[in-house]
């Protein structure tokens, strides 16, 4: 339903009092629909001979007159509504004026208030609350009373007939009431037209928040009829399924969904059901009912595997890092009571040269399961991200500029290639430092930089954000890359296996992707990250 936001004021004593423009034009096409009808039976009733005994009784050309320009008003004030000039309120008082004038007229002509023509002037009162509402409304409801008083005084003063002064001010005084009604009950729509108005805003801001939802998840969603037609599918569930996002019958779009969707409804117990799909990815699906309403309508939750079984292997892996935390902490104290030991014994004088050489070796291996134990801390410390939106390609310029700074190394030392200067990242910025300085460290360490700088780049990689850190490494066997993001693998005997460990577990705490790359004269670790514009909303 579509509602008018435009306000106006139809009142210039009453600001404060404002309708909707459209619903204030439409009432008045009423108001003059209702004045067309009636002016034209008050005129071809008289001119036809067909008129009640007691209208237009004493004096009948009056009553000719008054009738004949209360219908050519009608026809006079129907153009400037059509084209809606001059303003509203302007044409709403000149409409209920022409009845507070013309309109007594025909009552004095039919014998004043006793002819009961009064009446129509009420209805004319009550129009006008409605129409201009606040003080306007009883300002028109003091003319019309006085309109009356002055109509019966001038024929107890002429004599044509005999005043009825009482009637005539419980006529007035009915005026005020209705005015005062008129205008409660105008007050009250405007109410009522603003909070639809507002619930109309909810609403779309409700859809629109819903759709943004829906078309962002992660997971796919498909609204299926019991038609087996789609009635809506979100970009996730397009791609996982590989078919247009346009599809709208799915027997014909995906059978194999189409199949599962049947064997469903034969037995719609909970559960989930696996789908290899013309992308190549294998989907875990689910189904559900939209509520109880008839015709039922259905939603197939599809997820794909691989993050299906990420979740559960992550969900394992904060159970074993709580264990190795705890397996951690306890190892720390014996070993700073073992390295405390070594140090005071290699500061005894009396010591042999190779007693001194193996205290060295317990010190060097001390420290190196203290860097071990640090880590494995750090791991079950990390908690959630906490993403922004970060520039990628100053955010990598500072990034690579601290490092150097802190480590002291040479600006040769690295070569900074960005071909992209507006895209935005979502990624927690201190996530984003920790996982650079390693794969910055770990260049200077095994990516023999003195064949050449360090390439480091912001670039788009199949339409994603990345940074990419390119050495100049010997080349490596097949095993020792897929092996190199596990924890404890390393090939420097000082080493620990951690440092790429924890930057792709942090990387995937941040929706992103940590991954190594092989090529002639060096390697690539390319980190894939969150686009900040087409990000999606995980559950």
């Amino acid at each position: 339903m579509d509602f008018d936001f435009t306000q106006i004021s139809p009142c210039p004593l009453s600001k404060h009092y404002r309708i909707p423009e459209n619903q204030a034009w439409q009432s008045l096409t009423v108001y003059l629909l209702y004045r067309l009808t009636l002016g034209s039976v008050l005129a071809f009733l008289f001119f036809l001979g067909a008129l009640p005994s007691s209208l237009g009784k004493h004096d009948p050309g009056l009553y000719a007159t008054a009738s004949s320009l209360y219908l050519g008003s009608i026809f006079f004030l129907a153009v400037p509504l059509l084209l809606r000039r001059p303003a509203f309120p302007l044409q709403a008082q000149l409409h209920v004026l022409a009845d507070v004038v013309l309109i007594p007229s025909i009552m004095y002509a039919s014998g004043g208030v006793e002819s009961g023509v009064g009446l129509l002037l009420a209805l004319s009162v009550a129009a006008g609350g409605i129409l201009t509402g606040g003080r306007c409304a009883l300002l028109l409801a003091a003319l019309a009373s006085v309109a009356v008083l002055g109509e019966e005084a001038y024929a107890g003063l002429t004599g044509t007939f005999d005043a009825a002064y009482t009637y005539a001010g419980m006529l007035g005084a009915s005026f005020f009431g209705i005015a005062l009604l008129a205008l409660v009950l105008a007050r009250r729509a405007e109410q009522s037209e603003a909070i639809a108005a507002q619930r109309s805003i909810d609403l779309a801001n409700l859809q629109q928040l819903n759709e943004f939802i829906i078309r962002h998840l992660q997971s796919g969603i498909v609204v299926i009829d019991e038609q087996h037609r789609i009635r809506m599918m979100n970009d996730s569930a397009a791609r996982l399924l590989g078919i247009p996002s346009k599809a709208r019958h799915l027997e014909t779009a995906c059978p194999e969904l189409s199949e599962l969707f049947w064997d469903w409804l034969d037995d719609p117990t909970p559960g989930t059901a696996s789908l290899g799909t013309r992308s190549g990815q294998p989907v875990q699906i689910r189904f559900t009912r939209l509520g109880r309403t008839w015709p039922p309508s259905y939603m197939a939750f599809l997820e794909d595997n691989i993050l299906y079984n990420q979740r559960v292997q992550q969900s394992k892996l904060a159970s074993l890092g709580r264990l190795t935390a705890s397996i951690a902490h306890e190892i720390r104290n014996p070993l700073t009571a073992i390295s405390h030991a070594a140090q005071l014994l290699a500061e005894c004088p009396s010591l042999e040269s190779q007693d001194r050489r193996l205290t060295q070796i317990i010190l060097d291996h001390t420290a190196r399961v203290n860097v071990i134990v640090e880590n494995v801390l750090q791991i079950s410390r990390r908690g959630q991200s906490k993403r922004e939106i970060l520039p990628l390609a100053s955010s990598l310029k500072k990034f690579l500029r601290d490092y150097r700074m802190a480590q002291g190394v040479p600006e040769t030392a690295f070569r900074l290639e960005v071909e992209i200067n507006s895209a935005l990242v979502l990624v927690d910025p201190s996530h984003l430092k920790q996982i650079l300085e390693n794969l910055f460290s770990n260049a200077l360490k095994y990516g023999e930089p003195q064949r050449g700088p360090i390439r480091v780049r912001a670039r788009r990689q199949r339409g994603e954000p990345c940074i990419e850190v390119v050495d100049h490494a010997s080349p490596i066997d097949a095993q020792t890359v897929q092996q190199m993001f596990e924890p404890f693998f390393t090939t420097s005997a000082s080493g620990t296996g951690l440092g790429l460990f924890i930057a792709r577990e942090l990387a995937e705490l941040n929706q992103a992707k940590l991954e190594y790359e092989l090529f002639a004269g060096g390697g690539c670790f390319r980190l894939r990250l969150a686009d900040a514009e087409k990000t999606t909303i995980e559950l």
